[in-house]
């Protein structure tokens, strides 16, 4: 059976989003993404440097993974809805991850003025991915700003602390009609089994991996989470159950 991601007029066999930065060198990202499977890829248009030939990062990224430029540093709206256009402007394509991010403490998400950008941008044709809290009010009215999927935090960023807003992260899965990709906070190839388990989309990660002792071997690892977490949310998980279940009838021994 085919299983597809669809974002936008995309079609993606993999469910697995992976992010560029925290390498030791770029020079590993053609491998992260071989042994992951993954096809899309993240990456902050601040470290693009355009004018360089030979220190530019997406000479590491191969042409046939879909480019996701993410608008990290954006403090508001207005500034998201900037970089999303020179982004696309500088030829990085028309996908967008939004991260509006105020609060320098816990870089939590402004779901406001994330919603603002989100409108804008969905109406010049962008396919954008906001990144947000888990709030099933704010997802609620991303889906009316044109946004293409949702991607809540399991926990903060780059905390590797697995999915603490598991609970709220189901409630955006069972009632909103977008791709739900759980973004943020996954530390352990178990935790983005858990999240595909419960039925999200996909998972985008990058500290995970980043901070792995070896982190192409860590993608690897996370690409067959994902895959596992898919299988098994598409098998349908067995009933649990307060009390033991014997597999076997307990009565009668053999011929008895």
């Amino acid at each position: 059976m085919q299983d597809t991601l669809k974002i936008g007029e995309k079609e993606l066999d993999s469910r697995l989003f992976v992010g560029t930065g925290k390498y030791s060198s770029d020079t590993l990202i053609p491998e992260i993404i071989k042994k992951s499977g993954a096809q899309v890829i993240t990456v902050a248009l601040r470290r693009i440097d355009f004018e360089s030939q030979t220190d530019n990062i997406l000479n590491h990224i191969p042409k046939e993974v879909q480019l996701l430029p993410n608008t990290s540093g954006a403090r508001n709206a207005q500034e998201a809805i900037r970089i999303a256009r020179l982004a696309r402007a500088a030829g990085c394509g028309n996908w967008i991850k939004i991260e509006v991010i105020s609060d320098n403490k816990y870089l939590l998400p402004d779901g406001y003025e994330t919603i603002k950008a989100t409108e804008v941008l969905a109406a010049e044709g962008f396919v954008v991915l906001p990144y947000i809290s888990p709030d099933l009010m704010v997802a609620k009215k991303l889906v009316e700003a044109g946004a293409a999927a949702v991607m809540p935090l399991g926990a903060p960023i780059g905390t590797n602390r697995g999915l603490k807003t598991k609970e709220l992260i189901r409630i955006l899965i069972d009632e909103i009609p977008l791709p739900i990709i759980v973004d943020a906070g996954i530390g352990k190839p178990s935790d983005a089994c858990e999240a595909m388990e419960m039925g999200a989309a996909a998972c985008l990660l990058n500290t995970a991996i980043a901070s792995a002792n070896d982190p192409v071997m860590m993608a690897e690892a996370f690409g067959k989470a994902v895959s596992a977490g898919r299988s098994a949310y598409l098998a349908g998980l067995g009933t649990t159950h307060e009390y033991a279940q014997a597999s076997s009838p307990l009565t009668g021994f053999l011929n008895e």
